[in-house]
C-alpha cells in the first residue's frame, strides 16, 4: 500500500496502536502454568474490545486470534493447550484490521529469567528490527533493509533466518512488495515513498530455515536453533520511517 493522504496515516496508526497495545497487555498477563490458549482469549477479547479482527484468522483461516510461538517453535504456532514455564522465550504476533487497514506488529518476550545467551540474543534481535527500520526511507534499496541486518548478525556472530521475509502491508495482510528479504540480497527495487511494510528479521544462534511442522502451521528452525523475530509495521518518507505500530 502507499500512503497519500493523512487520513490513511491516521487510520494505520489507530489499527498499529490496537495490535500494539494488545501484544503488550498479554505480554503483561503472561503467568507460568498459563496455556497459550488462554493467552490467545485474552488477545481476542482485547481485539473485540476494539473492534479489530484478527487478521490470520479472517485471510487464512488460522486457528487462533494471534500466533504465540514458544521455544523451538519460531513463528506461526497456534495457540492451544501448551503450558507456559519459566525460562521460556515465547513470541507473540499480533495482526489485524480495522476501517479496511492493516497492521502487523511481533516480538520475542522473556518469561522470567532466561539464560545469559537467551538474554543477548532476544536484546540483538531488537536491535537488529532497529537497525533494519532505519534503513526504509524513499529512493533507498529495499535490499538496504536486509544487508544491514545481514552485517549486525555476522558481527556478532548469528545466522538469519532466509525464508520467512518483510513484506507490504496496508489494505491487505500481505501485499506488494510481497516478499522484503531481512539477509543479505541484491534485491533492486527501491523504496517509494507512502510505503508501507513490515521489518521483521529472524536473528538465530545458527538456525538458517524455517520448516512447516505436522500441524500445517507452526515452523521450526532448521538446523535446531534459538530464533527471535521483533516486527514493527512503518511507512517510508522522505525523513525515514514512520511506525505505526506502537502503543497508545
Amino acid at each position: 500500500m502507499t500512503i497519500t493522504h493523512q487520513d490513511e496515516l491516521d487510520a494505520l496508526k489507530a489499527i498499529g496502536r490496537i495490535v500494539a497495545n494488545t501484544m503488550h497487555a498479554m505480554a503483561k498477563a503472561m503467568e507460568p502454568g498459563m496455556t497459550t490458549q488462554e493467552l490467545d482469549d485474552i488477545g481476542r477479547s482485547l481485539l473485540d474490545q476494539a473492534e479489530a479482527t484478527s487478521a490470520p484468522e479472517a485471510t487464512y483461516n488460522f486457528p487462533g486470534t494471534t500466533c504465540i510461538s514458544v521455544n523451538e517453535e519460531i513463528a506461526h504456532g497456534i495457540p492451544g493447550p501448551r503450558i507456559l514455564a519459566a525460562g521460556d522465550l515465547v513470541n507473540i504476533d499480533v495482526s489485524a484490521s480495522k476501517n479496511g487497514f492493516f497492521a502487523d506488529t511481533g516480538a520475542t518476550f522473556r518469561h522470567g529469567q532466561v539464560k545469559p545467551l537467551l538474554d543477548q540474543l532476544c536484546r540483538d534481535g531488537k536491535r537488529a528490527m532497529q537497525i533494519g527500520i532505519a534503513e526504509v526511507s524513499h529512493g533507498k534499496s529495499l535490499a538496504g533493509i536486509g544487508n544491514a541486518v545481514g552485517r549486525l548478525a555476522n558481527q556478532r556472530g548469528y545466522s538469519l533466518i532466509r525464508n520467512l521475509a518483510s513484506h507490504g502491508i496496508g489494505r491487505a495482510l500481505h501485499e506488494y512488495p510481497e516478499e522484503i528479504p531481512t539477509w543479505p540480497s541484491r534485491d533492486k527495487r527501491r523504496i517509494h515513498r507512502g510505503l508501507v511494510l513490515t521489518v521483521e528479521p529472524f536473528l538465530s544462534t545458527g538456525g538458517l530455515w524455517a520448516n512447516q511442522g505436522r500441524d500445517g502451521w507452526t515452523l521450526y528452525s532448521e538446523p535446531a536453533a534459538p530464533v527471535v523475530q521483533y516486527e514493527h509495521t512503518v511507512v517510508a518518507t522522505d525523513k525515514g520511517p514512520i511506525i505505526v505500530t506502537l502503543p497508545g
